[in-house]
């Protein structure tokens, strides 16, 4: 975006181009915003989307397989990561299984009923949020359950951080 000199209001350019790309995040506190909006935002898009369009008995495409393209398109675009993470499902695609010590802290604290887990490395904040599985959902995410009970994924996301205060590493958790 670029600010209008006349009257401050900002202007929308094309898109993709290079003013159009948000700088990284200054302090944890904003980046932890962000990440939030975020999740929040494919939580309920992912809830909306089951409620609306899945039809299990005729599944051409999962939900959750389709929000891959938009993860595809703001990291090419935003180069913000996302990805599911298995916390107590079934493994449904092995890519979805915690693998550094920031996943598999966060699936123990999500596991825990945090309602999500972050950290600061180097110049990347790191955000894991639940994702709540509804009882409709067992039926592919957990195939040998014992109850319908909510149970719990997540959602992981990544994104450069550019402090301006050292200090502020310490805004996590």
């Amino acid at each position: 975006m670029a600010a209008d000199a006349k009257n401050g209001v900002a202007n929308v350019g094309d898109s993709g181009a290079a003013s159009d790309v948000l700088p990284p995040p200054t302090s944890v506190i904003e980046a932890r915003s962000r990440a939030r909006l975020l999740h929040e935002t494919i939580h309920g898009t992912l809830q909306v989307v089951h409620r609306d369009f899945f039809d299990e008995d005729d599944a051409h495409a999962i939900p959750s397989a389709s929000l891959e393209d938009v993860f595809h398109e703001l990291a090419t675009h935003y180069n913000i990561e996302l990805q599911w993470l298995i916390i107590d499902t079934d493994v449904v695609n092995v890519d979805h299984q915690a693998e550094d010590e920031f996943e598999k802290s966060a699936v123990k604290a999500i596991a825990k009923k945090q309602a999500y887990y972050e950290a600061v490395e180097a110049d990347r904040y790191r955000f894991a949020g639940a994702i709540r599985l509804a009882s409709q959902c067992l039926k592919c995410h957990v195939k040998h359950r014992t109850s319908t009970e909510d149970r719990t994924a997540g959602l992981l996301i990544a994104m450069p951080i550019r402090l301006t205060n050292p200090a502020l590493l310490n805004e996590t958790n």
